[in-house]
């Protein structure tokens, strides 16, 4: 699944570096953290990858 915005991206980006082991898990807070618990390294590379042109800084609800 893509990223819908930038901060959705960044936060996968976040987490994803916390399954690969290369920052600590209690650095991370908020969606960030919900991401690392619930999915999985593939899903999570998927996210953080997505392309950033076009998207906006947050998603409205």
């Amino acid at each position: 699944m893509p990223a819908k915005s930038k901060a959705q991206q960044k936060a996968a980006g976040m987490a994803l570096s916390a399954k690969r082991g290369e920052t600590e898990k209690s650095e991370l807070q908020g969606a960030a953290l919900e991401m690392y618990e619930t999915m999985s390294e593939s899903e999570l590379d998927e996210m953080a990858s997505t392309p950033r042109k076009g998207k906006p800084e947050y998603k409205d609800d």
